[in-house]
């Protein structure tokens, strides 16, 4: 594998982790947007700075988790990657466009899976690895559903006799506590996806041992590139998940945040890649169904949940598709 490879998809990788932050930028801002606490320019660099920030809280389960416990890496060479990655990119740059809240880091597995399978068969799934991811797509939501739900009964008990304007000035400055706490978490668990796919990469290539750690520049490029994506923000996107879904007030926005924040830390802590997406989006109708289930646009809720649905098998599909053609020009 020539020098020349390995820096194209090496520069390749942060393009997608720049489209990552980009892509997930609505999650970590759009409650704090859309509830007026913050402006969208003020949210974004707020966001972007807690990206980085990320790099000095998590360990590298999650990039341990892509890098080794996704597909066999004895398979792995540079058409598997760019094939991984360009579908990857080609599912975000499709659900952006028509500002659906997909799953980046749902559309890099279903790369890998696809670009795997194309060239060594189901065999070469790691299935021990794929299955936690899979099952993450269930319960990550479910587990901010619950969360934010239940923080917005706690609070609505805790605040019932106080006049609601003082309750709405409290947590216009906490819902800035919670957004941090969400960016932090979004950055620490999508970044070393990234990082895992560089990792597999180095290790296929021989400039990395097997049993080594990924080199300090490339932990430090991807958190710099997701944080520099999210400062450039998915603006789409923000608008259906701050105001379509459900509409937020300073507590709401604040109940969403910490319990998706909560699930981020508890995924990452187990080294699961999770999606922010369904995350975020969880805790928000978890949020509005704690009020009243009117609350919620339902048909919103599941055309999003589709998006969910197709996200690994249509990435898989492209990335199966760019497996080829990467056998032919690389």
């Amino acid at each position: 594998m020539s020098l020349w490879v390995i820096g194209l998809l090496v520069a390749l990788a942060l393009l997608f982790d720049f489209m990552n932050g980009f892509h997930d930028a609505a999650n970590s801002i759009a409650t704090v947007v859309s509830t007026g606490v913050l402006k969208p320019h003020h949210a974004v660099a707020m966001a972007a700075m807690c990206n980085v920030v990320a790099i000095f809280i998590f360990h590298l389960k999650v990039a341990a988790t892509v890098g080794t416990g996704t597909i066999d890496v004895n398979i792995v060479d540079h058409y598997v990657i760019f094939g991984a990655l360009v579908g990857a990119i080609a599912w975000n740059l499709i659900t952006w466009y028509y500002g659906i809240p997909s799953s980046s880091s749902h559309a890099l597995i279903g790369g890998l899976v696809g670009a795997a399978v194309a060239k060594s068969g189901t065999g070469a799934l790691v299935g021990s690895g794929l299955l936690k991811t899979v099952a993450f797509i269930l319960i990550s939501p479910l587990l901010g559903f619950l969360l934010g739900s239940l923080m917005m009964i706690i609070v609505s008990w805790t605040f019932f006799r106080t006049p609601p304007s003082r309750v709405d000035r409290w947590f216009r400055r906490l819902q800035l506590v919670s957004a941090s706490l969400y960016s932090l978490g979004h950055g620490g668990n999508d970044a070393q996806k990234t990082i895992g796919i560089i990792w597999m990469l180095l290790i296929a290539s021989g400039h990395v041992a097997s049993g080594g750690d990924p080199p300090a520049w490339v932990i430090v490029s991807c958190y710099v590139a997701i944080g520099m994506g999210t400062l450039f923000g998915g603006w789409r996107i923000v608008r259906t998940m701050g105001q379509k879904i459900t509409k937020l007030k300073p507590v709401g926005g604040f109940c969403a945040e910490t319990g998706g924040a909560i699930t981020l830390f508890i995924a990452s802590a187990l080294g699961v890649p999770v999606s922010t997406t369904h995350t975020i989006t969880g805790a928000i109708v978890g949020v509005g169904s704690a009020q009243k289930m009117s609350a919620v646009r339902w048909g919103v809720a599941g055309n999003i949940v589709w998006a969910w649905v197709l996200t690994i098998p249509a990435s898989a599909f492209m990335a199966a598709i760019a497996w080829w053609i990467g056998r032919h020009i690389l």
